[in-house]
């Protein structure tokens, strides 16, 4: 029996009580990996499959995967406040689906553009899609949070009311409230000939209002308040570990409303929010200042063009006409709504503090067994640790602040160490990562740090950190033009007695303590010589000239990253056309590009068995007659972000595993410096087949996709046990804790 001959249909997942064989065996030094190594290839990719029979459509299967986001809120299983959480997350994905793909598809129609997506469908079509989707979505969204959870809030103490709603006691407060914390930062902006209607920056609230002059009866004016984004959405009130109320500040200032126009008569007071494009066209291959054309980009975004406004319903007709006037729209950019006005912030709520039995119980990283088998008060030498052999983090199982900062801390204070090079995508505001870097400068280290000021929502924030960085001497690159840098790369430098050795950490994502304790990923910590001589080879790359640069172990994108793929799905064809054992098993974030869509197609047609585990968009259509009837692709939508990047091949016995930072999307692999790793460590191995097998073995936060195009949740409808991956995983890594030798246990 092969190791995934348990992966067929009606197979029980390996209990992580048995998993005695996940110990990691250490690599011995001799290994030969000569077998791995990747030839370029120049081929321009070839397409036989067109049409809507074999593509989804990418904003239709964006839509599905929100689908399944908000069928998380309207779960009864899940804690209350979480189902609240959910109501933000699936907002604020519309906030950024509108901004980056309505955005795009905004700027075709406009350029008049008729080279039609491999599905066929005019972006014309694809907006038309898009409203009749998104209205529906944002129906069911607003009625599960108004009708069902403020209700189920109420009943367990927390009440979210209108200001008409309150007692004369709390009326005084919010009064009180409004006055000292409100009004003095509200500014309101007349709009007449003598003063232009103003700009609506993005994602901002905004009232507007109608008045009259009693003396003047007949000449209706119009102002705009912009609602602070500063303060609270909601106004807490009466907070106890047992209640809370809460008030809108929205309707607080509207009540209020008269108090920025004495001597005027209020008709209306209405709210309205703008989405602006973000997808705008760079072209930094020309910009002679990539930091400056990332920072005046930036600041465009804020009152770029306006693909989505979003209106109380009661609101007048007339203001309605004006707004869409003014700001140039049409009324298919126009969504009404009742009630609050951008749930995004239903996350406030969500965080509420107390109320933890409404909650997930909470989920404490913890340290990785070989972390741990340090003891507590000794020095975490982790390179001591990877000497011995290679080791995989699984966050937010395990923790990032032990490993992965830990990891650049130690090099930065180690007088041994003398040089830390690293790429970064995102990061946080307070990066314990980018501070060691910079008192690694301090004390005389060689320092470089790719920025990827591209990375799209977080460039204010990179630029902010190549600046501090520059500052301390570190060395700050921006990459290559035309490309974003997406890999996760960290290699140290260390003089030791028996030489120079580098070690190196290749993770699938960001280094960002905030998202690795909510993004499920993976991070290898390696001094194979041959791996960290390629991620050495790869900086030289980004930072200097060498457009021929090869590499031993890693497959980098976009250079070999495309070819390497088609490669072994070839390799899986073969053998199953001589009617051997042929299984793929991928795990990504979305699959897109038409080239591995139609390969995965050839590779089903000759009896390749195949398992896709895609958390997003998918634009494959699974177990079609005669197409894809040997392809089942499987989604987990949790309280994690399902993030790291798999990929096994069976290939003839050798089980081979990469993982790395690289979907299978076109841009992932023509258009960003990407990087998988294999995994050689037998270990490793056994602890990601355990990993895949769990997730296609899930009975509670699987859904699976049909051929069409639809997706099912997967229920556990006879008597068998649950599996909830992440549940299941926290309670794996909890229990792993029996002492360990020269080995990592997970």
């Amino acid at each position: 029996m092969t190791d995934f001959d348990k992966l067929r249909p009606g197979n029980p997942i390996e209990s992580s009580t048995s998993l005695n064989a996940s110990k990691i065996a250490v690599v011995p030094r001799s290994y030969s990996y000569s077998k791995f190594r990747v030839i370029p290839d120049k081929r321009k990719p070839t397409l036989t499959y067109y049409g809507k029979e074999y593509y989804q459509n990418y904003e239709f299967s964006w839509l599905q995967f929100n689908w399944r986001v908000l069928e998380e809120a309207l779960d009864p299983r899940n804690p209350l406040l979480e189902r609240v959480r959910f109501i933000g997350i699936v907002c604020t994905n519309l906030d950024e689906f509108f901004q980056k793909r309505v955005g795009g598809l905004k700027r075709q129609l406009l350029g008049g553009i008729e080279h039609l997506p491999i599905d066929g469908m005019t972006p014309k079509a694809q907006l038309e899609m898009i409203r009749d989707e998104v209205k529906r979505m944002i129906g069911q969204t607003r009625n599960c949070f108004l009708n069902t959870l403020v209700p189920l809030l109420s009943e367990k103490g927390i009440k979210i009311l209108l200001y008409v709603q309150l007692d004369k006691r709390q009326k005084e407060r919010v009064d009180r409230y409004f006055e000292k914390q409100l009004f003095p930062i509200l500014t309101p902006l007349a709009v007449d000939h003598a003063h232009p209607f103003p700009l609506i920056s993005n994602k901002t609230r905004s009232l507007a209002v109608e008045l009259v002059d009693p003396h003047l009866p007949e000449d209706v004016l119009f102002a705009r308040v912009k609602i602070p984004h500063n303060r609270p959405r909601w106004f807490c009130l009466d907070q106890t570990e047992q209640s809370s109320t809460l008030v809108l500040t929205d309707d607080i200032i509207r009540h209020h409303i008269s108090r920025l126009f004495p001597g005027m008569q209020v008709l209306s007071a209405n709210i309205f929010r703008v989405t602006r494009n973000a997808d705008v066209e760079l072209n930094d291959e020309e910009a002679e200042d990539l930091l400056e054309l990332i920072s005046d980009e930036v600041r465009g975004r804020k009152f770029a063009n306006i693909v989505r406004l979003e209106i109380e319903s009661k609101t007048p007709l007339r203001v309605k006409e004006l707004l869409i006037e003014k700001m140039e729209i049409s009324w298919q950019d126009v969504f009404e709504v009742d009630g609050a006005v951008g749930l995004a912030d239903a996350l406030e709520i969500a965080q509420l503090p107390g109320f933890e039995s409404l909650k997930f119980k909470p989920w404490v990283p913890i340290n990785h067994p070989l972390i741990a088998s340090l003891g507590e008060g000794q020095p975490q030498d982790l390179f001591s640790i990877i000497r011995k052999g290679d080791f995989l983090v699984h966050h937010p199982y395990h923790s990032f602040e032990t490993s992965v900062e830990q990891f650049v801390s130690q090099a930065a204070n180690d007088p041994d160490v003398l040089a830390i090079k690293q790429t970064l995508y995102r990061t946080s505001s307070d990066s314990a990562v980018m501070n060691a870097l910079i008192r690694a400068a301090d004390l005389g280290k060689q320092v470089a740090v790719l920025v990827e000021l591209k990375a799209r929502f977080d460039e204010e924030r990179n630029i902010e950190w190549a600046q501090k960085l520059e500052k301390a001497g570190v060395h700050v690159a921006y990459g290559l033009p035309g490309l974003k840098i997406h890999s996760k790369l960290t290699v140290i430098v260390r003089e030791e007695a028996e030489g120079i050795r580098s070690y190196a950490h290749i993770g699938t994502g960001n280094y960002n303590p905030k998202t690795a304790k909510l993004y499920e990923d993976l991070g290898l910590f390696t001094c194979n010589e041959e791996i960290t001589n390629d991620v050495t080879a790869l900086f030289n790359f980004l930072t200097g000239y060498a457009p021929d640069q090869t590499y031993n172990q890693l497959v980098v994108a976009p250079q070999f990253l495309r070819m390497k793929v088609i490669q072994l799905i070839d390799f899986e064809i073969e053998q199953a056309r001589a009617g051997k054992t042929a299984i793929i098993i991928a795990k990504m974030n979305s699959l897109e590009d038409p080239e591995i869509i139609q390969k995965l197609y050839e590779a089903s047609q000759a009896g390749v068995e195949i398992d896709l585990i895609v958390r997003g968009v998918c634009r494959l259509y699974p177990d079609k007659t005669g197409l894809s009837e040997r392809i089942r692709v499987h989604s987990i939508i949790g309280r994690f972000l399902e993030h790291s990047r798999i990929y096994y091949f069976h290939h003839s016995g050798d089980d081979l595993y990469y993982l790395g930072s690289a979907d299978w999307m076109h841009r992932n692999l023509d258009s960003r410096v990407e990087v998988l790793t294999p995994v050689h460590d037998p270990g490793i191995k056994s602890y990601l087949r355990f990993l895949l097998t769990l997730l296609q073995s899930d009975n509670r936060q699987r859904w699976m996709l049909q051929k069409d195009g639809f997706y099912h949740r997967v229920l556990n409808n006879s008597n068998n046990d649950e599996i909830a991956t992440h549940h299941r995983l926290m309670e794996h890594i909890k229990n792993m804790e029996e002492p360990l030798p020269q080995s990592a246990v997970f």
